[in-house]
């Protein structure tokens, strides 16, 4: 049995078809909703990310502003600068691009960020709101997972569903959307005992540990959707070999760039999942297709408009 390829990039362009269509009708009403991006320094993979971000909203319609202080920057002066973004009433989302400066304190700029403008879904507000399944803006990652397994027609009510991590931004946000949505939810983690039995119980399995094809195919039970969240890079030539040994194009790949992306899942997967993410493909494109769809309903949300969206994750 070879899995069914739970594709990221075709639910991606669904949902930014359905977002084109939403912000085309906001803006007939006067309401363009807005992101404003915070890129702090010149870090090139920030300011790859930052820069799709803003694409993206180009593309959707959206209307974007980023602004670009220095690397010198202080506490201080970001936080006004998120006082003067909660304050602009054309401002319907704020992100602040990761990592900022060691003399910034992170985690008071971030928790400055209006819960109602968080279009990240970090907020210890807005995880209080996830918890209690009220209205709120979800973190990105686990929120697209759910457009994954729904928009695939993958039975989540009822199912026994593992998630192998308890981060704050994805197992944790992760397991209460899944347990929402009426799944019979287990949290998992590397201090777990007895993680392949647990495993193999999955009718869901949602990996993200952040370890290079840490969860073996043995311990997949037959037929499960597995849906994987890590993107690790793999550059050594040992490991890609035992990860990739029967994937000759992919190791053929590897050899000539000299690196290759590998999920927490073992690639053999494929042929014991029922339906299985790709890495690449698969969870990656959901992240920032869900900020967009979080910052159109951060406009709505705010404005009290009515909550029939498509591209909801709650």
């Amino acid at each position: 049995m070879t899995a069914r390829i739970l594709s990221g990039t075709a639910i991606r362009d669904q949902i930014f078809s359905e977002l084109k269509q939403e912000v085309a009708q906001l803006s007939a009403h006067g309401l363009r909703p807005g992101l404003a991006a915070v890129l702090v320094g010149a870090d090139p993979a920030s300011q790859l990310y930052v820069k799709s971000k803003i694409a993206a909203c180009e593309e959707l319609g959206l209307a974007s502003w980023l602004h670009t202080p220095p690397a010198t920057v202080s506490t201080e002066w970001m936080l006004q600068l998120v006082s003067d973004l909660n304050n602009d009433d054309h401002v319907d989302g704020i992100l602040i691009q990761l990592p900022l400066p060691k003399q910034v304190d992170s985690k008071r700029v971030l928790e400055a960020v209006s819960p109602a403008k968080d279009v990240d879904g970090f907020h210890p507000v807005n995880m209080g709101m996830l918890v209690s399944n009220r209205p709120g803006l979800v973190a990105c990652t686990p929120a697209g997972c759910m457009e994954i397994l729904r928009r695939n027609g993958i039975a989540i009510e009822g199912a026994n569903a593992v998630v192998l991590g308890r981060s704050d931004i994805v197992g944790k946000p992760m397991s209460l959307l899944l347990l929402h949505a009426n799944a019979t939810v287990t949290v998992c983690h590397s201090k777990s005992r007895e993680l392949p039995e647990i495993i193999r119980r999955a009718d869901i399995l949602v990996a993200a540990i952040g370890r290079a094809g840490f969860v073996q195919a043995e311990w997949i039970k037959p037929g499960a959707a597995v849906v994987d969240v890590g993107t690790n890079k793999v550059t050594d030539p040992g490991e890609a070999q035992n990860l990739l040994a029967r994937f000759p194009e992919r190791l053929e790949k590897f050899k000539a760039k000299g690196s290759v992306l590998i999920g927490d899942v073992h690639p053999d997967a494929i042929d014991t999942a029922g339906a299985l993410t790709p890495v690449p493909g698969g969870v990656g494109p959901m992240t920032i297709t869900m900020l967009m769809s979080n910052t159109v309903k951060a406009a709505k949300l705010r404005r009290g408009w009515p909550r029939s969206q498509p591209a909801s994750a709650s």
